[in-house]
């Protein structure tokens, strides 16, 4: 069944990445319902209200149905909608109208247009930017429209991973609703498990086989980073900061808290939580002090520091065996 369209469209917000994405959208859409002739638009300077005005009042032998796609109506006045209104209330059955307004600070869509649009039976969407601490609970509702249960904390660590900008959240959210299904229950672990990258994963592994002071996966997990293309000061920021979480667990354990103390303490997902206090259980607080001097020793003379003329993989595999001894 092809689809219906309304005379009038107005999109208009602060989020001009999702305003993009839905002008390239609508786009592509009206190429396949009217081909390229059926599309006229108005953008930049070009993008007067002489201009559409004109635009919607002139008459078309185009077979199908015709598109006006204006972008820019942030920018009109109160003269300019003298122009518009007449034109928009009187539309000829087979066009279609649609004006993206990208508003920012006092740039803002006349009121006058939004009247316009609706008493032409027409549609407006207002596209807004989330504020960051509002991204988790925008996540949960966007992943409730697709089919899936986010827990809040699942939530969290998906802005986490994935960062800030809506677009990459929620096309995040529909490639899981593609993978996984409707209904399916996404917790912490399983966020945590889908949407860290390949290589985050394997820096996590190889700073936890630091941890554990196991040299031989270690260097396997160096390596395999590596042949990633993976650079020697990416990875020694994630394996000091894993070695100073394993510090202070080391130290909590010292002063007499309970493993099962420390894991609930942990920001991090039960099993891995349970793991990581685990291999720190196989160290001491005097071991993860002196691996942690030597990652910042490997970070000076990574730099060309202390005079070294070593490669960063020499200088790697002995920091390596250094901690795993």
């Amino acid at each position: 069944m092809p689809p219906s369209f309304k005379p009038a469209y107005l999109i208009h917000g602060d989020d001009h990445g999702r305003l993009s994405e839905r002008r390239a959208r609508l786009r592509a859409l009206a190429e396949r319902e009217s081909g390229s002739q059926g599309i006229e638009v108005f953008e930049g300077e070009a993008a007067t209200a002489e201009a559409v005005a004109a635009a919607l009042s002139a008459m078309t032998f185009a077979i199908g149905r015709r598109f006006i796609i204006v972008d820019g109506v942030e920018r009109w006045k109160a003269a300019d909608m003298r122009l518009i209104e007449p034109v928009v209330k009187s539309l000829p059955p087979d066009t279609t109208v649609v004006f993206f307004g990208r508003e920012e600070g006092r740039a803002k869509v006349p009121d006058r247009l939004l009247a316009a649009v609706r008493a032409a039976g027409g549609d407006i969407s207002t596209e807004m930017t989330v504020k960051p601490w509002e991204l988790p609970r925008w996540a949960v509702g966007q992943a409730r429209a697709l089919g899936l249960e986010l827990h809040p904390a699942a939530a969290r660590a998906l802005v986490a991973h994935v960062g800030e900008r809506q677009q990459r959240l929620l096309r995040e959210l529909e490639k899981l609703a593609l993978e996984l299904g409707e209904g399916t229950r996404l917790d912490l672990e399983q966020i945590e498990e889908i949407t860290a990258s390949s290589a985050e994963r394997k820096s996590w592994t190889l700073a936890d086989a630091l941890v554990a002071r196991d040299g031989a996966a270690a260097t396997r997990a160096y390596f395999e980073l590596r042949g990633q293309g993976e650079r020697l000061a990416g990875l020694l920021f994630t394996i000091a900061r894993r070695l100073r979480d394993a510090l202070e667990v080391a130290e909590r354990l010292e002063s007499g808290e309970s493993a099962a103390q420390v894991r609930r303490g942990l920001r991090m997902p039960p099993k891995a939580a349970e793991r990581f206090v685990a291999d720190v259980q196989r160290t001491d607080v005097t071991g993860l002090r002196e691996a942690i001097m030597i990652v910042a020793d490997l970070e000076l003379a990574s730099r060309g520091g202390a005079g070294s003329k070593l490669g960063e993989d020499t200088l790697a595999i002995d920091a390596i065996a250094r901690i795993a001894a």
